[in-house]
């Protein structure tokens, strides 16, 4: 089994596990108290903090250890907000961040403060011009990741860092993806990390604070990390972070070329062997392991199951995957394609042999499930006819038959099916009408809203706009 899934977790790293077991046997006490063994024990944690500031180029004494990523991310963010209430209730976030930044967002939001979400453009990168006119005089922080978790984008983090520098607003970075690849450049404020994703275990996450930021933890607290993570800290499991850390480190330059030669060929190679696919993201500003791609007549939880019983293990944005009508917030802020959406995020020692292997894999793995659906795509990007008794029905005489070929305006009617149900209906009735004819899609699925222009993009149809639950898409003069 290939476990192409490195973007959400990574199993422990051999250094992480040496240092966790040799510290569960000397680090067990409480390291508050004066005692020889509380003196061990705060000798490991002095030491892990040392070495996990050095990776992020800060002071050890700017940095916290928390019980998660996420916990990290919820305490950096209302730290900020609380300690800089006076000077504004304004909370800017790119649209494609992650969803513990959302939800924080979200929870300010209703608390009374002031959310703004900055837009992406198709590669999911924001533009920091954009940026600096969100700010405004009543900013109190900004958020904004290092490097996307979905697709890959890397950020302009230092450019917007002295942008929100230069305002006086301090600027939160979520450095989960690319810590494992280096530090972050340029003078942010407030940054995060968490140590599963850089074969670290689970539970810890990182926390630094820049001396001169404003910051006051919210809740309550006590004497441990600075007031950030209170209770009793799990030292071994922060020992083996701060080890793991560094270990990558030392690997990332070489190993990060070698996996970007490998993402590169991945890249190239999946639009041809895959008809009617689109590789998104930045091509060229991206973490050096993953990429994700989309493919038209696909549900993707399908995909995800037959790829499994292949031996590989991946991800996946696709509304049909998410347990939600709703196509990830990433690839909706992106305007790009979410059906059929496959995450390839390479660990480190992943072989070439298993990446041949996946690309001859994925066009069986692709074309079975669209055979199931009745999708057979042909050229051109319609799909075939196969499959047409679906509930999906193109409206036409008082028995819902098709209306004669030729016909100028047709309405398919998709109201009550899923993603890709709509596109596939869609690509199968754009060939009953002549070039310059309408085709109304009636479909009340959220990932209508996305993949239906994006199949448009990608077949050179024209979009013409949507009311309610009606789609207009006009085949083009070349289709």
């Amino acid at each position: 089994m290939s476990y192409f899934d490195a973007a959400s977790s990574l199993p422990l790293h051999p250094v992480a596990r040496q240092a966790l077991l040799a510290a569960v046997d000397e680090g067990w006490a409480d390291p508050a108290r004066p005692h020889r063994e509380g003196r061990r024990a705060r000798m490991l944690l002095d030491a892990a903090r040392e070495t996990a500031a050095e990776a992020l180029e800060c002071r050890p004494d700017e940095l916290r250890f928390t019980s998660s990523g996420t916990q990290a991310l919820h305490t950096g963010i209302g730290g900020a907000l609380t300690a800089r209430r006076r000077a504004g209730r304004r909370l800017v976030v790119s649209a494609v961040e992650h969803s513990a930044v959302l939800h924080a967002g979200e929870a300010h939001e209703r608390a009374g403060g002031e959310l703004h979400r900055v837009g992406v453009d198709r590669t999911g990168r924001i533009d920091a011009q954009e940026w600096a006119r969100a700010l405004a005089d009543d900013c109190a922080l900004a958020c904004l990741q290092s490097a996307n978790h979905e697709v890959g984008t890397v950020q302009p983090v230092a450019r917007v860092a002295e942008v929100c520098a230069e305002a006086g607003v301090p600027l939160l970075v979520d450095a989960a993806q690319s810590l494992p690849w280096g530090p972050v450049e340029g003078p942010w404020s407030v940054l995060t990390g968490s140590a599963h994703k850089w074969g670290g275990p689970p539970g810890v996450g990182l926390l630094a604070v820049r001396k001169g930021v404003r910051f006051a933890p919210p809740g309550p607290v006590d004497e441990r990390e600075y007031g950030a993570a209170p209770g009793f800290g799990n030292i071994p499991a922060v020992v083996a972070a701060a080890a793991s850390l560094r270990a990558v480190r030392a690997e990332a330059e070489a190993e990060g070329a070698r996996l970007r030669a490998l993402v590169d060929r991945i890249r190239a190679r999946v639009p041809g062997l895959v008809p009617d696919t689109e590789v998104v993201g930045d091509p060229v500003r991206r973490l050096p392991h993953l990429v994700t791609f989309s493919c038209l007549y696909v549900d993707g939880e399908a995909l995800l199951h037959a790829l499994d019983a292949a031996g590989f293990s991946v991800s996946s944005g696709s509304s049909c995957t998410s347990g939600t009508l709703a196509p990830s917030h990433v690839l909706r802020a992106m305007g790009v394609l979410s059906e059929g959406n496959v995450r390839v995020s390479l660990p480190p020692g992943t072989p070439e042999s298993e990446v041949d292997r996946f690309l001859q894999v994925l066009p069986g793995a692709v074309g079975d499930v669209r055979a199931q659906l009745g999708a057979a795509p042909a050229a051109g990007g319609a799909a075939g006819a196969a499959g047409q008794d679906r509930d999906a029905a193109v409206v036409g005489d008082a028995a819902g038959t098709a209306p004669p070929e030729g016909t100028d305006e047709i309405t398919v009617d998709a109201r009550g099916t899923l993603c890709p149900l709509p596109v596939i209906e869609l690509s199968k009735a754009v060939g009953r009408v002549p070039a310059g004819g309408l085709v109304r899609v009636l479909a009340d699925d959220e990932a209508a809203r996305l993949d239906i222009p994006a199949w448009c993009e990608m077949t050179g149809h024209a979009f013409e706009g949507a009311e309610g639950v009606e789609y207009r898409v006009r085949r083009s003069r070349d289709g």
